[in-house]
């Protein structure tokens, strides 16, 4: 599976993906090396809430499978990589189109790389604000992730 994990691929298909086209979520940029994500959640009737703004829902769901898949086309196939858990601040209602950015830096990934060289598990924490098309921040999503390399990799370094 790993030899098709690409960018141009998982940003197709997430944009197929039920969950995602029928919520007006769209991958518009994925970086070569997966370290930067932008999400955009359209506006549109069927995604609005009983106050004519974005259901809360879309946009819990908008940075769902982001950080995992990231890491997934980062790390490879040496490794487990899960959401684990994850909490959502609505700060002030989507009443346009909403944005969201998503980055993994190279020390959290020499960190994530670090800790589980001998096969620990670690649960990296990640923090992405949802933006308006004003660029005020609408809701803080905090997610957590287990990572954890796989046992047939564990006495190997990653190169």
């Amino acid at each position: 599976m790993y030899k098709y994990y690409k960018p141009g691929i998982v940003k197709f298909a997430l944009n197929c993906w039920p969950p995602f086209w029928g919520a007006g979520i769209r991958i518009t940029n994925i970086s070569d090396d997966f370290r930067y994500v932008k999400v955009r959640l359209k506006l549109r009737w069927w995604n609005k809430n009983a106050n004519r703004t974005q259901y809360g829902g879309s946009i819990f769901s908008m940075t769902d499978p982001t950080y995992a898949l990231m890491l997934m086309g980062i790390l490879g196939e040496r490794y487990y990589v899960w959401d684990k858990e994850a909490d959502i601040n609505f700060i002030k209602p989507g009443a346009t189109d909403l944005f969201a950015e998503f980055v993994i830096s190279e020390e959290v990934i020499g960190s994530i790389m670090k800790a589980t060289a001998s096969g620990d598990k670690v649960f990296p924490e990640f923090v992405v604000n949802v933006q308006d098309a004003n660029g005020e921040v609408v809701s803080r999503i905090r997610r957590v992730l287990y990572v954890r390399k796989k046992p047939k990799y564990r006495n190997e370094t990653d190169t």
